[in-house]
Parts: structure tokens; C-alpha cells; sequence
């Protein structure tokens, strides 16, 4: 309470004057409260003054944009406390949960990154590895193309094992002894937290390479989303191979390499599109989305549909089956979208961080599981999926034949007979007969239309009419005389969770069909006339009860 009010106080005393004329709520006031600069703060404050409902998170966000979050993946990679023994300084709120504050010093935070990366490359390259690729975040599928190699997992020593065993004897024993109680004590609760926490890493295996395999492959070394280091590792390039074969497939030379390049790595949100310049002229009416950014969105989309699809195998059998009858009687017929081989799919133009998004994190997932699973050589493949059941092998299938959906519509090239735009919209159109088999919700699968993502890459008339079809007018008129980079972050807000789509994104219905629900890849409009989001509105103000406002009046 009182480092609340002594925040309030350190306020610029020009707001605080106009607070005491009632020219602002108190909610309000502690929006300013996260930062110590005044002289911005009063410039933040002439933005919104005018404004109908001053919105206290978009002050927040305009205080706090030259900052990293606290949850950043750079800042838990580095530690926090690392970054402040070096001279970084920090920023909290305390009147809203900040998820561990802001660092105010990304220069410095770049420079801790860059100096632990290169040590835990250097750590890593005395594996022996023939190169490293080493970076904060790499593109989608950065094997794509090359060779994996197999390793044995490590087995655990006797050690290891006593270990395990005492720890689920631990375990076990205290879940008898709390199993019907009605309140279990915090402190059991960690201890079985952290009894999990280390089974865990007992059993999870590293895994050891033949140094003859080592000697002519490399890894990939980046930051994971969690802020842990991502190693992966057991990549060859077709000019290091020692002794050439001719593969199987189009980049793989056995099944399970096929599937293991096809999607190494995790998954987020996207890169910022090539938009409209902000002198574009706004009166000239709505005009289509960009090209770059209508790639951006399909790559997205993509990976949700890849993930639905690998999730309905009766579809994927469909799927495969009908590419193989195109290819075989049909010559150079491509209306499927599903790329068989099977080639795995590599977004051109692909969106940086698209390996994070929830999509990209599940396919991983999937890839690693199975990895585990196949025998080490391709050539015991074949008897192992004799042996496999049959709800496995189909699970396999689809896992397998989801690599190969491509539903980007991508850039055609000038001078490049590698795709056309006639081939592009027929696998688009394809694209959409399977994310209706499969019933996909690209909302659902974690898409939203952010400003970094989609907003910032539109003009300010589509920013406007996407907000009145998700929400209404009365919502597009509240923005409309921001500028473009504060109107971006104010609609994300407002269609975040709208469950709207741009059209690209969406899933056209069959003709006949009756519509889909609002919030089924499409907008949402059955609050176009309800009330304000709550950071639109002011929910009371100085008396709305809150205990934190009272505290600090």
C-alpha cells in the first residue's frame, strides 16, 4: 500500500494536477505509474486526453514499447538476475499483474544473448560436430533438405535407476498419505511438483552419435520458447556426405530422416508483413490485402490445417489416396494440396516465429514422439510397421501425410517455373476441401489477428472496416483518429477475442450449406452493440471498489 501511493506520487505533477480536477480517473493515474519518465508520460497523456474513454492498457503498452517483457524467451534464456548484475534496470506495476515487470535496457539484453549463445555453441561444438548454426531463433524447418542422423539413447546407470525408483517410492507414498484430504499443504504440492521435475529429466535420455556420423554433420542451437536452449542436433548436408546414395524422396533418404527434417523444431506468432505505407491514400477505399501479407496469413494457416489434418486419419488416407490417383492417370495434374513423396513443406517468405505458434508446437511434439518410436535403421522400417497396430499405423499415416499439406499462397516470382499463380489458387482451393473434412477453427488452433502480425501490414481503412465487421461501427469509431501504430495495437485488443479471420483464413462453406456459427473461422458480431471491453471502459473508476484503489486514495 504505501509503495502504491508513494508511485502515485511520483507521477508528473502535471497529471497530478489534473487528477485533482477530476480530470482523470484514478485508474488512469496508475496507468502512468510504470513509468518514471515525466516528460513522456505527460506526451502519452496529451494522445489519449481527448479521447472518449482513455483506455489505461493502451497507456501502459505506449510507456512500456521501447521495453522487453520480463516473460520474454531472451530474458529467461539470460535470467533476470543476469541482466541486472549487469547494469540492467527494470520497471514493475503495481496495480496490475506485469508477469515480472519490463527491462528498460534491450540493447544490453541482446549483447548477454549473443555472449551466452556463443558459449553454449562452443560447449556444444566440443561434441565434435562439423558445424553449428547458432542463432536466437531460426526459420521454420531449418533441416529441410538434409540428411538426419540416428543416435542411441544413453542408458541409465545404476545410479540413475536407484534414483528413479526412490523418487516414485516418494512419490507414490505421498499421494496415498494426501489422497483424500480436502486441503493438501503448498509445501507437499511442490515436493511432488518437483519429484515429477526430476524423473523427468532422469528419464529424459540424451542421446549418443557414432563420431563417424558426427564428423561430417552438424546442429542447429537456438533459444526454445520456454527460454531453454533448443540443440538439434544430427544434420547432414548433401555435399558432406561420405559416400552419396540416391534417396528415397526429395530431401530424405529414409523414412524415418523424411519425417524427422520435415519439422524440426517448435512453433508463434507472425513476423511483421510488408504493409501499405502510412502516406497511402485512405479515401481511395478498401484494397486487397498485400501479397507478402496474404503468404504470411496462409503460412499460418497452414500449420493449423497441418495439425488438424494429422489429427483425422480417415481424411489423410482420403487425401493420399487421391494425390496418388492424380499423379498416376493424370500426368501433370495438381489440384490436390497435399505434396506427396512425401516432400515436406517449406514456406517461402516464412514469418519469423512460426515455429512458436501452438500449430508449429504440436507438430513438433508429434515428430519427437514418433522419432522415439521408429528403429534406428530404415531398412528395419518395413518389419516394424508389420508389427504395428493398426490404429498406430493410421495415426502414422496422417502424421506423415500432414508434412506435405501446403495451403500458403505463396509469391509468384517473375521467371520461375517452379510454381504459377493458376497452380497456387487450385491448391488454395484444394486446401479448403480438407480443412472442411477436417473440420478446422483457425481460431481455435491459437491464431489472432495481432498488430505485429497482420494489423501493421494494412492501411488504416482495412484496420477500420475489420473491426466494424468483427465488432460494429461503434467500436471502429472509438479508433478511427488514432494514428496508424496506435490504431494497430487498439484493434488487436478490440478483435482479440472476436474469433474473426481475415478472409484468407477462413474456410469458405459449400455452396447450399447453411452458414457457420460467428467464431468458427469467421467473424463474430453478436457484440457489435453490447458494451465497451473493459480497456475501453472505465469500470467505475475511483469507485469501483478495488481494493488497490482505495489503498492507494
Amino acid at each position: 500500500m504505501v509503495r502504491q501511493r508513494l508511485k502515485l506520487a511520483s507521477v508528473s505533477p502535471k497529471l497530478l494536477d489534473i487528477y485533482a480536477a477530476d480530470g482523470m480517473s484514478l485508474e488512469i493515474l496508475m496507468a502512468f505509474t510504470v513509468s518514471d519518465d515525466e516528460e513522456r508520460q505527460v506526451q502519452v497523456w496529451e494522445m489519449v486526453a481527448d479521447a472518449y474513454h482513455p483506455s489505461p492498457s493502451f497507456i501502459r503498452q505506449k510507456l512500456t514499447e521501447n521495453s522487453v517483457r520480463a516473460a520474454d524467451k531472451r530474458v529467461r534464456f539470460v535470467g533476470l538476475d543476469a541482466y541486472v548484475e549487469a547494469g540492467g534496470s527494470t520497471v514493475r506495476d503495481l496495480f496490475e499483474t506485469d508477469h515480472g515487470g519490463w527491462l528498460t535496457d534491450p540493447a544490453l539484453l541482446d549483447r548477454l544473448v549473443a555472449a551466452k549463445l556463443e558459449e553454449e555453441g562452443l560447449r556444444i561444438s566440443e561434441e565434435g560436430w562439423k558445424w553449428l548454426d547458432v542463432a536466437e531463433e531460426h526459420p521454420w524447418n531449418p533441416g529441410r533438405g538434409l540428411r538426419t542422423i540416428a543416435g542411441d539413447e544413453v542408458p541409465m546407470s545404476d545410479g540413475e535407476e536407484k534414483r528413479a525408483a526412490e523418487l516414485e517410492a516418494e512419490g507414490e507414498e505421498l499421494n496415498a498419505e494426501w489422497c483424500d484430504a480436502d486441503v493438501v499443504p503448498d509445501e507437499v504440492h511442490a515436493r511432488l511438483e518437483a519429484i515429477d521435475a526430476e524423473i523427468s529429466r532422469i528419464n529424459d535420455r540424451p542421446i549418443s552419435f557414432d563420431p563417424s556420423d558426427v564428423a561430417i554433420a552438424g546442429a542447429f542451437v537456438s533459444i526454445d520458447n520456454d527460454g531453454t536452449l533448443r540443440v538439434e542436433r544430427g544434420f547432414v548436408k548433401p555435399e558432406d556426405e561420405a559416400s552419396p546414395e540416391e534417396p528415397d524422396a526429395e530431401g530424405s533418404d529414409d523414412g524415418k530422416g523424411n519425417a524427422a527434417a520435415a519439422g524440426v523444431g517448435g512453433a508463434a506468432a507472425l513476423a511483421p508483413a510488408d504493409g501499405s505505407p502510412e502516406g497511402e491514400d485512405e479515401d481511395s477505399g478498401l484494397k486487397p490485402l498485400s501479397e507478402r501479407l496474404v503468404s504470411d496469413l496462409t503460412a499460418w494457416r497452414t500449420l493449423a490445417l497441418q495439425d488438424a489434418f494429422a489429427q483425422s486419419p480417415a481424411t489423410a488416407y482420403l487425401a493420399v489416396l487421391h494425390a496418388f490417383v492424380l499423379s498416376c492417370f493424370y500426368g501433370y495434374s495438381r489440384e490436390s494440396c497435399l505434396q506427396t513423396s512425401i516432400n515436406s513443406v517449406g514456406f517461402s517468405n516464412a514469418p519469423a516465429g512460426l515455429r512458436d505458434c501452438a500449430p508449429g508446437q504440436a507438430i513438433a511434439a508429434r515428430i519427437d514422439r514418433w522419432r522415439s518410436r521408429l528403429p534406428k535403421s530404415d531398412k528395419e522400417v518395413w518389419d516394424w510397421l508389420l508389427e504395428l497396430g493398426d490404429e498406430d499405423r493410421a495415426s502414422l499415416l496422417a502424421h506423415c501425410a500432414s508434412l506435405g499439406v501446403n495451403a500458403q499462397a505463396e509469391i509468384v516470382p517473375k521467371y520461375d517455373g517452379r510454381v504459377s499463380a493458376h497452380m497456387i489458387e487450385r491448391r488454395v482451393a484444394h486446401s479448403h476441401v480438407l480443412a472442411r473434412a477436417v473440420g478446422l477453427d483457425v481460431v481455435e488452433a491459437g491464431w489472432r489477428p495481432t498488430a505485429d502480425g497482420y494489423l501493421k501490414g494494412v492501411p488504416k481503412p482495412r484496420i477500420l472496416a475489420d473491426v466494424t465487421e468483427a465488432r460494429g461501427e461503434n467500436f471502429a469509431g472509438m479508433i478511427d483518429h488514432l494514428k496508424k501504430g496506435d490504431m494497430a495495437r487498439e484493434a488487436e485488443r478490440l478483435l482479440e477475442d472476436a474469433g474473426w479471420l481475415p478472409d484468407v483464413m477462413r474456410t469458405p462453406a459449400l455452396e447450399g450449406a447453411a452458414a457457420p456459427d460467428a467464431g468458427s473461422d469467421g467473424p463474430a458480431n453478436d457484440d457489435a452493440d453490447g458494451e465497451l471491453p473493459a480497456f475501453l471502459a472505465e469500470e467505475g473508476g475511483e469507485d469501483a471498489g478495488d481494493p488497490d484503489a482505495i489503498a492507494a486514495e
